[in-house]
């Protein structure tokens, strides 16, 4: 099942969102000192991609540079991929088929806000607290 609705969410809007946390990466690798938020952009483009079978963990000690480096991160590209979410999100949730695919897009919300500190990882590893 994981595997058809990463096909739905693929064709539908995955494509476009990774395009857009791809161009958010390439953005901030430009500047040697914004090169971290474009490895997390990269990271979220390979889950904006494919997104069902995984989720988000939070380090719990992710320290303060992790919490500045958000702050930065939603001003510079973050409230431009939450709202592309959201959007994305309201439009598959208008259909039957598309509504669990419109909940994994208001669900991705938080990583695309605050990406430093987070690891995106397999349903299946022992982390993963349900």
């Amino acid at each position: 099942m994981k595997t058809i609705l990463n096909i739905l969410w693929l064709v539908l809007c995955g494509f476009w969102m990774a395009v857009g946390y791809v161009v958010a990466g390439i953005l901030c690798c430009l500047l040697i000192i914004t090169i971290p938020f474009g490895i997390a952009s990269f990271r979220m483009a390979n889950y904006a991609l494919w997104p069902f079978g995984r989720t988000v963990v939070r380090h719990p000690r992710a320290g303060a540079a992790s919490t500045i480096g958000n702050v930065v991160w939603i001003i510079v590209a973050g409230i431009w991929l939450a709202i592309g979410h959201l959007t994305t999100g309201i439009a598959l949730c208008l259909t039957i088929i598309g509504i669990p695919l419109g909940i994994a897009s208001f669900k991705m919300i938080p990583i695309s806000l605050v990406p430093l500190g987070a690891e995106i990882v397999s349903t299946n590893d022992p982390r993963v607290a349900y």
